[in-house]
């Protein structure tokens, strides 16, 4: 593979205007077909075969008005009365200009339809649409929610909305502070404007295709707003990373005295090798999401293995072709002051290798390796605790800031109504054809436990919609015990009405989501576990090898979402994040362990292979593990910063859920790199000595060997110089 990647990294240098110019037409044309597409995603999820996406595809058959996406408008007069005739009037207003905007199809009337709080200073209306899809909900009428509601605040009535669709607040550009972040790390680390600013330049190019492709392929198919997220997170750091590591080792063949077009080429070659197969094990685990069996994950997986993939893609074309353009000014060091240490640091690094920094942390590590792995692993293991009780879920409202519409709004219905109140079931009776039927259905739901009121909603096409208010919030487990209640005892509870009854709306839909991955997370583990072995076990032909990093990764998931729990859902600095204690994201872990995966075998790679390149010229494991972890201490340290301040810069994002996957990614990362990569494993791997190296003989005849430290390549291209010199 390496000579492959060496051609490929030359061949985009020497034809560097042809490379640029190829990859800028390709955004360019992303970026066209993105806006004549018209594509958004949803924050609709759904899981095909669960009984509450069963009762939404009975209402879209037969009353297809229930099934629309929906809006809560809450109108408050805290202290006053929300029914007085200037009120009143001020709302009725409201309703018939929310009526007229586009897309809208219904109005509920909260005077008329009874939903005023008893102690007359809330009222409930709701906004309903000609689509089930809240992405579907045009941007216009979006829009449109807040200067409909003028009416009624001047009357001196607050609004606020909540639902599946409302009026956003701005969101943070939060990308942008993660890049700038970025660059400061990449400047420090090369002590150059123009080195720093290459592995930015191509992560925006790979993230703008990626994204503009997200959007394109919405148009055709339900894309989860998270997985723009995701992709994005991953698309910015993986470009950066990737660039990084092979820039870095391109600088260090240029100190060597080879020309720029030689030091690119060698590096995409050698760390190219690396960052192939590390690119290679986050697309496996991503597309390995598949196996959960629930479509948005599958197409969030996807999704983002094809942003690495892109990722991977301009590190090893696009980078040879701006270093080509800028020539030697990409490995000079920049004059400005603030550089000058870091450009001496290199320059005695480069003379005397046990000066850098690395190499004096891993020659500590080995020194005390038996101490360094039992506090590590006990440490990592102490902060996992709380993972054994993650409480999973799909955070609502109630997890939004207290400045949110939607939190507003829920917090007002919970204090005036009940809790109950945003989590309202709506159970979809079929083989009902009368009023009175239908009444039954409501009255038997109603002497339920757990059950606060139960009305019919409408009767039509032999279904009939009742509303179900549960005395517990949506995200309480009574309230997930009440729709296992109704449906195990559906059966008897329509006994004498002839219906057959399903539970649905988005309470239940979160519950079954909920319940799906957490039937589905072991499934996925042991699939990541396996698929981690043997993609370790290729790259390094040994078996013991993959059995640590796997053993590594699983502390770091561990740790990871250890935190997440303390944090998001203990509710632990939840005022220096500005969150409210919830349920853990249901989704979360899967696509943690996917991305854990992939970015500590991203790592493991980069450490490991240079330690065996030490191993492989000395026989030496324990000065292989000083000197290898030494050279790769400064890039990890490095991409492992850059990767966790992306990450780190979503917890300014408003969406909670974006908060704790942007949290949780920049924890792994951080505990991955720092304590697993640049602790644990040289600790390990010197107290194992050369027995970590093992594999049977048949072993290395069955597994062939992708060269992935670039040994054969480096040994070709000495004695091609070799031959130069003599010719000369």
């Amino acid at each position: 593979m390496s000579r492959y990647l060496y051609r490929l990294a030359r061949w985009s240098y020497r034809h560097r205007w042809a490379t640029l110019a190829g990859w800028i037409v390709i955004v360019v044309a992303a970026v066209v077909l993105a806006g004549a597409s018209g594509g958004k995603t949803t924050d609709a999820i759904s899981i095909p075969g669960t009984e509450a996406q069963h009762a939404v595809s009975v209402l879209k058959a037969k009353l297809p008005a229930a099934s629309g996406a929906t809006t809560q408008v809450v109108f408050a007069d805290e202290g006053g009365n929300v029914t007085s005739a200037a009120h009143k009037a001020g709302v009725e207003k409201t309703l018939k200009e929310l009526k007229a905007l586009p897309q809208v199809v219904a109005v509920s009337d909260p005077f008329t339809a009874g939903s005023v709080s008893p102690d007359k200073q809330v009222a409930l209306a709701t906004v309903t649409y000609n689509t089930p899809a809240a992405g579907n909900v045009k941007d216009a009428t979006v829009d449109g929610l807040k200067p409909a509601a003028s009416d009624a605040r001047h009357a001196g009535v607050q609004v606020e909305f909540s639902g599946a669709v409302y009026p956003q607040a701005a969101e943070v550009n939060s990308e942008a502070v993660g890049m700038m972040v970025a660059l400061i790390v990449l400047v420090l680390t090369f002590g150059s404007l123009v080195a720093g600013g290459m592995p930015l330049v191509t992560a925006v190019f790979g993230v703008v295709i990626s994204m503009m492709g997200v959007t394109i392929l919405s148009a055709f198919t339900d894309i989860a707003s998270a997985s723009t997220s995701v992709a994005t997170m991953l698309g910015l750091s993986c470009a950066i990373d990737y660039a990084l590591f092979i820039l870095s080792r391109a600088r260090t063949n240029a100190a060597a005295g080879h020309s720029p077009e030689e030091a690119v080429s060698r590096a995409a070659g050698t760390a190219g090798s690396s960052v192939v197969f590390a690119g290679l094990s986050v697309m496996i685990a991503l597309c390995g999401m598949s196996v959960v069996g629930i479509p948005f994950l599958t197409v969030m997986g996807l999704t983002a293995a094809a942003t690495v993939g892109l990722a991977l893609l301009v590190a090893l074309t696009l980078l040879p072709a701006l270093v080509g353009v800028v020539g030697s000014r990409g490995f000079r060091y920049s004059r400005l002051p603030g550089l000058r240490r870091a450009r001496a640091a290199t320059e005695n690094a480069a003379r005397d290798p046990e000066k850098l920094a690395g190499t004096r942390w891993a020659s500590w590590v080995v020194r005390n390796r038996v101490k360094v792995l039992v506090l590590g692993v006990v440490g990592l293991a102490v902060i996992a605790l709380p993972f054994s009780k993650m409480d999973l879920g799909l955070p609502g409202a109630n997890a939004r800031p207290t400045s949110d519409t939607s939190r507003v709004a829920y917090d007002l219905t919970s204090d005036h109504f009940g809790a109950g109140y945003n989590g309202t079931l709506t159970v979809v009776a079929q083989d009902v054809d009368r009023t009175a039927q239908a009444q039954q259905v409501a009255a038997a739901l109603g002497k339920v436990d757990g059950v606060v009121s139960s009305n019919v909603a409408a009767v039509t096409n032999g279904i009939a919609v009742v509303s179900v208010v549960p005395s517990t919030g949506p995200n309480d487990p009574k309230t997930a015990d009440l729709v296992h209640t109704i449906r195990d005892d559906s059966s008897r509870i329509a006994a004498d009405t002839g219906a057959h009854i399903l539970v649905g709306g988005q309470t239940a839909t979160d519950i079954d989501v909920s319940a799906k991955l957490s039937d589905a997370l072991p499934v996925f583990l042991a699939t990541v576990v396996v698929l981690a072995f043997l993609l370790l076990t290729f790259a390094f032909r040994t078996i013991l090898v993959p059995l640590k990093s796997i053993l590594g990764f699983l502390l770091s998931a561990g740790a990871a979402l250890g935190a997440q729990v303390a944090v998001f859902q203990w509710g632990w600095g939840q005022h220096l994040l500005g969150i409210a204690p919830t349920q853990t994201l249901s989704f979360l872990p899967v696509i943690l362990l996917a991305i854990m995966f992939g970015l500590s075998s991203d790592y493991e790679i980069f450490v490991v292979s240079r330690i065996k390149e030490h191993y492989t010229r000395t026989g030496d494991a324990r000065a292989a593990a000083v000197q290898g972890t030494g050279q790769s201490a400064r890039v990890v340290t490095s991409a492992a910063l850059i990767m966790a301040s992306i990450f780190a810069s979503f917890l300014f994002a408003n969406d909670p859920m974006i908060k704790s996957i942007g949290f949780s990614f920049a924890v792994g990362v951080l505990i991955d790199a720092f304590v697993v990569r640049l602790a644990l494993v040289p600790a390990l791997m010197a107290i194992a000595g050369s027995r970590i190296w093992y594999h049977p003989r048949w072993f290395a005849r069955v597994v062939p060997d992708p060269d992935i430290e670039g040994e054969r390549l480096e040994e070709e291209l000495t004695a091609r110089d070799a031959r130069e010199l003599t010719t000369v």
